[in-house]
């Protein structure tokens, strides 16, 4: 019964990311940082320059198929681990899931106050 449950699939992958996008930013914006560093968050995990990302937006992209079809995946995106909402990010056996993790992760790291080297795990 696990191994069911375990293979539905999240219906949050189906939102367009234009939904989600503004909750990143409120979120971002309620703790003193700013759109500007949610973006570059978004183009350092998957590559996504401005103008892409506008144009994703006004395309009402699902989240799913935004995370999947990043122009340029970083390859260090893999060294994000921790928890969100009570999984931990390096778990999930969903791969979009665990992109759109990432990306909650890091939207959560820059909202408590992580310095953008850390969150971008520059070396």
């Amino acid at each position: 019964m696990s191994s069911q449950s375990s293979a539905k699939r999240n219906p949050v992958l189906d939102w367009s990311f234009a939904k989600i996008y503004p909750l990143y930013i409120q979120k971002a914006e309620k703790k003193g940082k700013t759109k500007a560093e949610v973006d570059r968050i978004i183009e350092w995990l998957l590559g996504y320059s401005a103008e892409q990302l506008k144009t994703t937006l006004e395309d009402r992209t699902t989240l799913e198929n935004f995370v999947t079809n990043g122009p340029k995946p970083n390859p260090d995106r893999r060294l994000i681990t921790g928890v969100v909402c009570g999984v931990r990010v390096e778990d999930v056996k969903d791969p979009a899931m665990q992109e759109v993790r990432y990306l909650d992760k890091l939207v959560d790291e820059l909202a408590r106050g992580k310095s953008m080297d850390k969150i971008l795990r520059t070396k």
